[in-house]
C-alpha cells in the first residue's frame, strides 16, 4: 500500500534487520519526495544498530560515531533476534488523567452493583419470610 503524503514514520521498536528498516521508512521520501524517520532504541537494541547505520550512511545521512563502533553482528546471533524479537513492554498511549477517571469511573460502578445485589438480596429474604408466614 503507497500512502501519499507520509514525510514522517516513527518506529517505536527498532526493526530486526536492516532489510525491515528500509522497508519501514521507505513510507517517507518516495518519487523523489522528503521525508524523515525516527527510531527509538534501548540498549537491549545495540547489536542491530550496527546493520541498521550501515544503510543509514550508505544514504548519505549522519550517523553518531558511537553507534559505528558497535560490534559486528554474528550471523548466529541475527538468525535467533529474527527468529525471535525482543520482547517489550506495552505502550500505554492514553494520558493518566483518562486512566484515572476510568478507574473512579469502573469503581464506581462495581459499588453500585454490590449495592443493588444488597438490596436485592435484602428484599429477596424479605419476600420469603412473608412468603412463609402465610
Amino acid at each position: 500500500i503507497d500512502f501519499k503524503g507520509v514525510n514522517m514514520v516513527i518506529n517505536y521498536d527498532l526493526p530486526t534487520s536492516a532489510v525491515e528498516y528500509i522497508h519501514r521508512i521507505g513510507r517517507t521520501g518516495r518519487a523523489g519526495h522528503t521525508g524523515r524517520a525516527v527510531t527509538f532504541f534501548t540498549e537491549d537494541d545495540k547489536p542491530l544498530l550496527r546493520s541498521i547505520a550501515n544503510v543509514i550512511q550508505r544514504a548519505g545521512c549522519p550517523v553518531p560515531d558511537y553507534i559505528k563502533h558497535f560490534p559486528k553482528l554474528q550471523s548466529k546471533q541475527k538468525k535467533k533476534f529474527i527468529k525471535k524479537p525482543l520482547t517489550r513492554e506495552s505502550i500505554c498511549t492514553t494520558p493518566q488523567c483518562f486512566l484515572k477517571k476510568s478507574k473512579r469511573k469502573k469503581k464506581s460502578a462495581k459499588e453500585n452493583t454490590k449495592e443493588k445485589k444488597k438490596v436485592h438480596e435484602v428484599t429477596d429474604a424479605g419476600n420469603l419470610k412473608t412468603a412463609s408466614k402465610s
